[in-house]
């Protein structure tokens, strides 16, 4: 069954010396894993694969069979071009982390095009903005509303933040309330927009500190969730 579908680019690894595996995010299916035959043995290959790169937005024609977990493209063509992600260092090194995250976070061979289209727009308004620093804390941040556990801003005013329990409490219970720095920041970030996100004035340390609370957020709701393995690269550029 041949469907066209929207789709964007988790990852990809070579498969024995002239293939390429590649896992993306579709519109359509869900997360779906192609295999991409002798694209790396030709220079006519070359130029295929250069549409395969991380979080690249692409339309394709997927040849869908129920029983194989990996199928075969047909078509492919950009959706839209990046002017910025794949040729900016800092950009790049965004992409790279986040591309790991979701590769780890995508799990639903299923239609859900709310989420799709939050991730879609995102990385186009992060591919057209300078001021960006923060941009993956705000977007690691928002998308935990289409996972289901999005913090609950009831009682915001309240001093801490039990990152268990995804909630704002009066007082402290256990290791996991959150207070201080992150606990302001968070609450920041909860009232901004990716438009206003400029207004958002922290430093490098801050922003370390904020990631590793994300991922400690994240670790704690989703159960198969490890740590990215290019988050110690990712804090060398941004140091």
């Amino acid at each position: 069954m041949l469907i066209t579908t929207n789709a964007i680019v988790l990852s990809k690894l070579k498969y024995k010396d002239n293939d390429l595996i590649v896992k993306c995010y579709t519109e359509q299916l869900g997360v779906i894993s192609l295999i991409l035959r002798g694209v790396l043995k030709s220079k006519k290959g070359s130029s295929k694969t250069a549409y395969f790169q991380l979080l690249s937005q692409l339309q394709l024609v997927i040849d869908y069979k129920n029983n194989r977990t990996l199928h075969t493209v047909k078509e492919t063509k950009l959706n839209h071009l990046y002017s910025s992600l794949h040729s900016h260092v800092l950009k790049s090194a965004i992409v790279m982390f986040l591309s790991e995250v979701l590769s780890d976070t995508l799990k639903e061979e299923e239609q859900n095009e709310t989420l799709f289209s939050y991730i879609e727009t995102s990385l186009q308004w992060f591919d057209t903005h300078s001021e960006y620093s923060n941009f993956h804390l705000l977007f690691l941040l928002k998308i935990t509303k289409y996972f289901g556990f999005y913090p609950d801003e009831k009682n915001i005013d309240y001093p801490f933040f039990n990152l268990k329990d995804g909630k704002f409490e009066n007082k402290k219970l256990d290791r996991y309330s959150l207070s201080g720095e992150n606990l302001v920041l968070l609450k920041e970030l909860l009232g901004t927009t990716f438009d206003a996100l400029y207004t958002v004035k922290i430093n490098a340390k801050q922003r370390q500190s904020f990631l590793s609370m994300i991922l400690l957020y994240y670790e704690l709701h989703l159960g198969s969730f490890r740590t990215p393995k290019s988050l110690k690269i990712f804090n060398q550029v941004f140091s």
